[in-house]
């Protein structure tokens, strides 16, 4: 068995992030918990399916994590198929030698549901499979057959090594993760997949779907926890964010902050009215007084959601002139 010491993903709601975190650190790279989640934009995007489905927070492309990845100094490279494709068999084949080549040069890997359909950092390899860590195995599992990687229902495979890289200047890598997330608040077809909105329009899905009786009950709790997590991590990015850049952009900073702690402090009573634990096996939502307060909770959340995003528009114009 081929293993990288000390390697673990760092648990997070957004397994992929937690995961890129885990690298990360194991890379000895020194960068925050929020300046990952706001320099790749996804502290401040929502993605959502038109009955809360748990595959919201994944089901989205998520190309732009690693163009915006690189601009704090990492870079990420590997391999993404469809077990529809032709040669399926094949592209697993690449997967497994990338990672067996990227552990032997002592650099992390991780993949997408090792177990579950969520993201788990590979720990090693032996001659059977991948050894992982990740949501539901924080303490590493395996072997996983590296013939069986991607060959579920969802039928999606990806692999992925983490190199160091060269950090870009903090004004670019903050106004191109606001560009990102302004961008994909308008649900475009290149970032969002049928029947998912993302920005406003994703809330509406969210709140519309509570309100009629068919949000899913695990999807519910699942979409509050991660959602919230996100925007508190905006809160703590904009925060770091305006420590490091000072000069005019301040107040506005300031201004965004108390938007997103707006957001996050709705987010997270949804979280308390829905805890994942109670609603992970459960498949509906009652329509009753609690539904009704989650959905006075997303309409502040949305409006407060409104305002951050029309406060990032203005920072996005302050910083292209510096």
């Amino acid at each position: 068995m081929k293993k990288l010491e000390n390697l673990t993903w760092s648990p997070k709601w957004v397994s992929h992030l937690g995961c890129i975190k885990g690298c990360l650190d194991y890379l000895k790279l020194n960068i925050t918990d929020a300046w990952l989640y706001g320099a790749t934009g996804h502290a401040f995007i929502i993605n959502m399916s038109e009955v809360v489905c748990p595959s919201s927070p994944t089901a989205w492309k998520t190309m732009k994590l690693f163009e915006l990845g690189k601009n704090i100094g990492y870079h990420i490279e590997g391999v993404f198929g469809f077990k529809s494709d032709q040669d399926f068999a094949g592209v697993q084949k690449q997967a497994w030698e990338h990672a067996r080549q990227a552990i032997d040069q002592g650099f992390p890997c991780y993949g997408w549901e090792l177990e579950v359909p969520e993201y788990y950092v590979v720990l090693g390899y032996d001659h059977v499979g991948y050894y992982y860590s990740g949501p539901m195995c924080g303490d590493g599992k395996g072997p996983k057959p590296w013939q069986e990687l991607g060959g579920t229902d969802i039928g999606v495979i990806e692999l992925y090594s983490v190199k160091p890289g060269k950090a870009a200047d903090e004004v670019s890598t903050v106004r191109q993760a606001f560009e990102f997330a302004l961008e994909h608040a308008q649900s475009p077809d290149k970032w969002i997949l049928p029947r998912y909105k993302a920005g406003l329009e994703g809330f509406d899905y969210w709140i519309n779907s509570l309100q009629k009786g068919t949000a899913h009950g695990m999807g519910m709790a699942y979409n509050a926890a991660v959602w919230e997590e996100c925007r508190r991590y905006g809160v703590a990015f904009l925060k770091e964010a305006k420590a490091r850049l000072k000069g005019a952009t301040s107040t506005l900073f300031d201004e965004a902050i108390e938007h997103y702690e707006t957001v996050t402090r709705h987010l997270k009573g949804g979280c308390q009215l829905y805890p994942f634990e109670e609603y992970r096996s459960k498949e509906s939502i009652d329509l009753d007084d609690k539904s009704q307060k989650a959905v006075d909770m997303l309409k502040k959340a949305r409006e407060a959601e409104a305002l951050g995003l029309r406060t990032l528009e203005k920072i996005v114009s302050r910083l292209e002139g510096r």
